[in-house]
């Protein structure tokens, strides 16, 4: 299922998954959002998969962001079960956060919205110099969910999220690096090299160690988490948002390639 818009590769103990869909840059679809967490499912159970590596299949485009277009195409039973029940971009970001065994973003290229909250859910980010980066709901009319929130601000923090998320800025360069959106920046023609010597590094560690590290991890990181008193306002504010007429006219502008006039309703 989704072979094509999801590649795979294991060389030793490093997995590589590769998005593939250059002709939307690497926009996340369903059917590839729902590929990928049921090979991450599959290679947790199998343990053998001792880093996992995921990039885009592209120099232009890690990730777009969340293709709101996209229609499931080639589902296998198992897949459209999940999706009757499950939201693909929530099954993909917990299934590459909650993987026993480090996870490195590869980025390559454009990175943007969900892209980026994916690149965040990775333990380690490394960039090519050439990327370009952001996070665009504020610019649409749309309120980001709660978990996407509290994944930005334990990598980065409270106040550089703030600032990704009000200003809507496209970063790169330097900004990359000090806002902490990579971990590490190198040129295009050494990022592969960079990545997977540190992939080859890691997997040849101690596998209880690598586990138990990650675990910890995310329990420690699971502080940043909105409280189950809060959420049933935050669902309310991403509703009021997501039915406005600022939505529309956040669409229509980034479309039409126009600065959008928002009336706040």
């Amino acid at each position: 299922m989704g072979n094509d818009v999801l590649l795979k590769e294991i060389n030793g103990k490093v997995g590589t998954l590769k998005l593939n869909r250059p002709q939307r840059r690497n926009a996340l679809s369903p059917d590839l959002l729902v590929d990928l967490h049921l090979t991450l499912q599959k290679w947790a159970d199998e343990d053998a998969v001792r880093v996992v590596v995921i990039t885009g299949n592209s120099e232009k485009a890690f990730s777009s962001g969340y293709d709101i277009l996209a229609i499931p195409t080639e589902l296998s039973p198992e897949a459209a079960e999940l999706l009757k029940t499950s939201n693909p971009l929530e099954l993909a970001l917990n299934s590459i956060k909650n993987f026993p065994y480090p996870v490195i973003a590869m980025i390559n290229g454009y990175c943007f919205g969900a892209g980026l909250n994916l690149a965040m859910c990775c333990d380690i980010r490394i960039g090519a110099d050439h990327i370009k980066v952001g996070m665009p709901p504020v610019k649409l009319g749309l309120v980001y969910h709660p978990e996407g929130l509290s994944q930005f601000i334990e990598v980065i923090g409270m106040a550089k999220t703030r600032e990704i998320f009000f200003t809507g800025h496209t970063y790169s360069g330097n900004e990359l690096k000090n806002m902490g959106l990579v971990d590490h920046m190198v040129p295009l023609e050494n990022l592969s090299e960079t990545v997977y010597s540190m992939a080859d590094e890691i997997s040849k560690n101690a596998p209880l160690s690598l586990k138990g590290t990650k675990r910890i991890l995310n329990m420690i990181g699971k502080y940043s988490l909105i409280g189950p008193e809060n959420i049933n306002e935050a669902e309310s504010l991403i509703s009021e948002a997501f039915n406005s007429d600022d939505l529309k006219e956040g669409q229509t502008a980034f479309f039409k390639k126009r600065i959008p006039v928002f009336k706040g309703k």
